[in-house]
């Protein structure tokens, strides 16, 4: 059996895109993409293992018909000065593959202690420079400051999806400049498409660090590394430095494929955790988007000498870890 700080994967089966959240009340609070696109879910429980068993609730569903009808995307949970928070990306039903791709990014708001409780509430569209492809918004604070990061189509530049940063005046609303921190540029980056996309943010050891996930949703999907000093103007696309090369990725040794889409938090005994997701098979029959079996998984990762986090490779299913 695993102890404190050790996991055994698949952590929560058939969830993509997965974030989980520590509260102060001591819960894990998870939410990810479901198989059917249809919905949000939230569940929690003490343990980051537990939360495989614990009894998800459904706090949202989609539309028959308009922006918020189709291809319900990697939702995630925050709690933001006395409110609960989940930003999510929605397109809207469509008879044509293209779609598929037309995601904008929304919120909703929760006033409850428990947000297994109390009402969820739609706070809209999450409106940026563009009317085009959006989606995977994550938020942070720093130094006072609210700050939303997100992927997105920008129709000037090839590719599918570039990594933004901007403030925010109130946990709905953009203000300000929108700075593009990061293009598709590596081999690694373009593998089926060229993506950037999944961020999610560290803050560790006086510098801010952003992973994000890169290239097709199969087993070239792969993690890279934007860091920058935490004292810099975290809008100047100048300070942010990419890594060359991913710093998480497919393993056939352990047999995960396509880790990527991670989340961080800290396990019970105080550890740095990533929390991600994988396949455990290499090759798939259709749509990789299509194919359920990305499952959550949980490790605990470690630092390098010069600060940087090292997360290793994604561990074996079924062996505590």
């Amino acid at each position: 059996m695993p102890t404190n700080g050790e996991y055994i994967n698949p952590v929560v089966e058939q969830r993509a895109d997965p974030w989980v959240y520590k509260h102060s009340d001591g819960y894990y609070y998870f939410t990810a993409s479901v198989p059917e696109y249809d919905r949000i879910e939230v569940r929690r429980s003490a343990t980051i293992q537990g939360l495989k068993d614990a009894i998800p609730k459904t706090v949202w569903r989609k539309y028959d018909t308009g922006p918020l009808s189709a291809n319900i995307w990697a939702p995630e949970i925050h709690y933001i000065r006395g409110k609960w928070y989940i930003y999510f990306a929605a397109a809207r039903t469509s008879e044509t593959k293209d779609g598929l791709f037309d995601h904008r990014m929304y919120v909703l708001e929760n006033e409850a202690e428990n947000p297994l409780e109390g009402d969820w509430v739609e706070k809209g569209q999450v409106v940026t420079r563009w009317e085009s492809f959006a989606l995977d918004a994550t938020v942070f604070e720093h130094r006072g400051e609210l700050y939303y990061v997100w992927a997105q189509k920008d129709p000037d530049i090839e590719g599918n999806s570039n990594l933004y940063i901007s403030k925010m005046s109130d946990p709905c609303t953009l203000t300000g400049e929108q700075t593009m921190i990061s293009t598709p540029e590596y081999p690694w980056e373009i593998i089926g498409f060229r993506v950037n996309e999944g961020p999610a943010v560290l803050k560790r050891n006086g510098r801010i660090f952003i992973s994000y996930s890169a290239s097709a949703t199969d087993f070239n999907y792969c993690m890279g590394l934007l860091t920058a000093d935490e004292s810099a103007d975290l809008l100047d696309p100048a300070v942010w430095r990419k890594s060359p090369e991913p710093v998480f990725q497919t393993n056939e040794e352990s047999g995960q494929f396509g880790p990527g889409h991670n989340s961080f938090t800290v396990s019970e005994d105080g550890r740095d955790v990533i929390v991600y997701h994988a396949r455990n098979y290499k090759e798939i029959t259709g749509d990789p988007l299509y194919d359920p079996n990305r499952h959550t998984r949980a490790q605990v990762f470690g630092w390098n000498e010069d600060g940087t986090p090292h997360f290793g490779v994604p561990v074996k299913d079924g062996v505590p870890r």
